[in-house]
C-alpha cells in the first residue's frame, strides 16, 4: 500500500505539469496568430507595394541578399550557444529555430519572438531550460555588445548632429559613446582575466565566456547592426553618409527597445526623419524605411511563420533522430 501511495505523490506533480504545459501551449498558439492579426493589420499594404515599385529589381534583389546574410549572422548567435553551452543540436535545427526567433521578435517584440518562441521550440527539440537560457543570455549579450561597441565609437566620433532641441547635446553624446565604449572593454577585459569564471543567480548557473568567445561575439553583433544599416543605405538617396546611418539606427533602436513598440513601429520613422529632415526629402526617408521594413521585418516574417509551422509539426520526429 505505501509503494502505492508513494506512486499516486510521485504522479501528482507530472500530473500538474502536464496540464500547465498544455495551458500554456494553448495560450501560446491563441496569442501569436492574434498578434500576427494586428501586426498586419497595421501595416498599409498598398503603401508598401507602391514604394517597392519604384525601386529598381537589382536594388531590391541586393537589399532581400543584404537581409538574408543579415539573418544568417543573427544565427550565428545561436551557434554560438551551442559551443558555449555544449548541447547537441545540430546546425540544421539550430539555424531554423532562430531565424523564426528573430523574425517575431523584430514583429513582435523581445518578450515574444526572442524569449518565447526560444524556450518553445528548443524545448519541443529537447533542451532543457537551463540550457536555453543561458543560449537566449549569450545571444541578447551578443547583440547589444556589438551595439555598444558600434554606438559607442559613431557617438565619441561625434559623426551623429543632434536638433538643438534634444537635452542630450552633442557633449553629452560624446560622453554617452565614451560610456559605452569602456562598459564593452570592461566585458573583454572581464572574459579575458577574471579570475572567477561561475556564478549561481536564481537556480542558474553564469558562466564567463573565453576572451576568444567574447571576441567573436563583438564581431557578429557589431556585424549584424552594420548589415542592418547597410540594407537602409541601399535604400536612401544617393548623398547619404553610411556612418550617419548607422548612427540614427542605433538611436532609433533604443528609442523602440524603450517604447516597447513591436517593431518600432513609427519610432525609427520618427527618429530619421528628425535627424536628416534638413538633407533630404520626407517622401524619400518614408520610401527607403518603408522598403526596408518590406524587406527586413515583413517578408522574413511570412519565410518564418511557414519555418515555424513545419518545426511544431516536425519537432517530435527531429527529436528521435537525436
Amino acid at each position: 500500500m505505501s509503494g502505492q501511495a508513494a506512486s499516486a505523490e510521485e504522479k501528482k506533480p507530472r500530473t500538474k505539469w502536464f496540464w500547465i504545459n498544455r495551458a500554456l501551449t494553448l495560450v501560446f498558439f491563441i496569442l501569436v496568430p492574434t498578434l500576427l492579426y494586428i501586426q498586419a493589420r497595421n501595416i498599409d499594404w498598398q503603401e508598401v507595394g507602391e514604394t517597392l515599385r519604384t525601386y529598381p529589381a537589382t536594388t531590391l534583389l541586393a537589399g532581400a541578399g543584404i537581409a538574408l546574410v543579415s539573418y544568417g549572422v543573427y544565427c550565428c548567435y545561436d551557434l554560438l550557444g551551442r559551443y558555449y553551452t555544449r548541447h547537441r543540436l545540430p546546425m540544421t535545427q539550430v539555424f531554423p529555430v532562430t531565424f523564426v526567433c528573430y523574425a517575431f521578435n523584430l514583429n513582435m517584440g523581445a518578450l515574444i519572438g526572442g524569449v518565447a518562441f526560444r524556450y518553445r521550440l528548443y524545448s519541443r527539440l529537447g533542451l532543457d531550460v537551463p540550457t536555453i537560457t543561458r543560449i537566449l543570455t549569450l545571444s541578447m549579450v551578443t547583440n547589444w555588445l556589438g551595439y555598444i561597441i558600434l554606438a559607442g565609437g559613431i557617438f565619441a566620433l561625434g559623426l551623429i548632429t543632434l536638433p538643438d532641441s534634444w537635452q542630450i547635446g552633442a557633449t553629452g553624446l560624446r560622453v554617452l559613446g565614451v560610456a559605452l565604449l569602456l562598459a564593452a572593454a570592461g566585458y573583454l577585459l572581464a572574459c579575458g582575466f577574471s579570475r572567477r569564471r561561475k556564478w549561481e543567480w536564481r537556480g542558474h548557473e553564469i558562466l564567463l565566456p573565453s576572451w576568444q568567445l567574447a571576441l567573436v561575439q563583438a564581431a557578429l553583433g557589431a556585424s549584424n547592426w552594420c548589415l542592418m544599416a547597410l540594407l537602409i543605405y541601399l535604400l536612401m538617396p544617393e548623398d547619404a553618409f553610411y556612418p550617419t546611418i548607422l548612427g540614427i539606427l542605433m538611436i532609433s533602436s533604443i528609442a523602440g527597445v524603450i517604447t516597447h513598440i513591436p517593431a518600432g513601429l513609427g519610432v525609427i520613422e520618427v527618429v530619421f526623419i528628425t535627424l536628416l529632415q534638413h538633407e533630404f526629402a520626407k517622401s524619400e526617408l518614408l520610401a527607403a524605411l518603408i522598403g526596408y521594413r518590406a524587406l527586413y521585418f515583413i517578408f522574413p516574417l511570412a519565410i518564418a511563420l511557414v519555418v515555424y509551422l513545419t518545426l511544431e509539426k516536425r519537432s517530435k520526429a527531429l527529436r528521435s533522430e537525436q
